[in-house]
């Protein structure tokens, strides 16, 4: 689509853009693009890029700034990537060092804050099929009653469930034994299939508490499912880019309260191979134009089970971003494979 004289002027005019964040002239293009060219040509071809979509003149400005489109051109086509120092490189292998899976994937989150000083966001491994152990009915008030959830893989969720009427301790006793004689080993799965069969044949009082148990038992499942780590959303506070649109900026952050719209986009990127690149509004989740993400996908024993990434500015440094997000994956894919 575009020449390599109007490559090389696009490549410069970004690079300069994401370092000084102001728009850039001719005069510094002729200086910095390498190539001969009078500025009466650097002129047109800023022109034919700008028709093309590539960059755009701020009213304020007789200077060029990148568009969403001369980004993605860049990122695909004109970056060169930089490797990443050797203290960098320590300093993310000995973060990932732990011996507890949970804590490697937050500390995963907050290597790539620090080092890039903009969000690291790490989407957690799904859990996999997992089974009840133990469940406890306990009487908190007349009509509350605590629901204690054990699994299998030693996780353990409290749950308050409110009944249209009162149980005695004695009824909650046998629930809970029933429940567990019933129950103890079977996945939630194969609990809400037995559970919808004999039901039918329990008598009301029974059903109506295991109803609520097993609704209950769900809910904790699926809060427990998937979840989002973020560290270091705060950064972005400090970006002019982004502090400035305080509108948009709300959004993001209640994106990052509710992560269900991180989870989807994270869990999308999982199903690609290698690092996926989102400028602005690419994605369908980030609601700035000015906000981008990397993310990459990491494994445990060669299986894919999550994706990490960085949500910064579009005007980042994409060749320093990346590989970070690409070691860190690595990094943390080899960390949970030797768990």
């Amino acid at each position: 689509m575009l020449d390599k004289r109007a490559q090389i002027l696009l490549k410069t005019l970004v690079e300069h853009y994401i370092s000084g964040g102001q728009p850039v002239g001719s005069r510094t293009l002729s200086k910095s693009s390498g190539l001969d060219l009078s500025p009466a040509t650097i002129r047109n071809v800023m022109s034919d890029l700008e028709e093309l979509g590539f960059i755009t003149s701020p009213h304020t400005s007789a200077g060029r700034i990148p568009t969403q489109r001369g980004y993605r051109f860049f990122v695909d086509t004109l970056l060169t990537i930089q490797p990443l120092k050797a203290q960098e490189l320590e300093k993310l292998a000995l973060g990932l060092s732990s011996p507890d899976p949970q804590e490697l994937i937050s500390s995963a989150a907050g290597m790539l804050s620090n080092l890039t000083q903009f969000a690291g966001v790490v989407l957690t491994p799904k859990r996999k099929s997992i089974a009840f152990k133990h469940l406890e009915f306990l009487p908190i008030s007349d009509k509350r009653i605590l629901v204690i959830i054990v699994t299998t893989d030693g996780n353990v969720q409290n749950r308050i469930i409110i009944t249209q009427k009162s149980y005695s301790a004695s009824t909650l006793t046998e629930a809970s034994n029933f429940f567990n004689d019933h129950y103890s080993g079977n996945s939630f799965e194969e609990v809400q299939k037995k559970l919808h069969e004999e039901l039918k044949q329990m008598q009301n009082d029974m059903t109506l508490l295991m109803s609520a148990a097993m609704d209950a038992s769900t809910k904790a499942l699926q809060d427990d499912k998937d979840s989002v780590v973020i560290s270091g959303e705060r950064n972005l506070l400090q970006v002019d880019d982004l502090s400035t649109n305080v509108t948009s900026l709300r959004k993001l952050f209640e994106i990052f309260e509710s992560r269900t719209s991180l989870m989807q986009l994270l869990d999308n990127s999982q199903r690609a191979e290698g690092i996926q690149i989102f400028i602005g509004g690419e994605s369908g989740y980030l609601p700035l134009d000015e906000c981008s993400m990397v993310t990459a996908p990491y494994e445990a024993n060669g299986q894919v089970v999550g994706t990490l990434g960085v949500i910064g500015p579009t005007r980042m440094a994409y060749e320093r971003v990346i590989p970070i997000v690409d070691i860190t994956a690595k990094l943390l894919s080899s960390a949970l494979t030797s768990k």
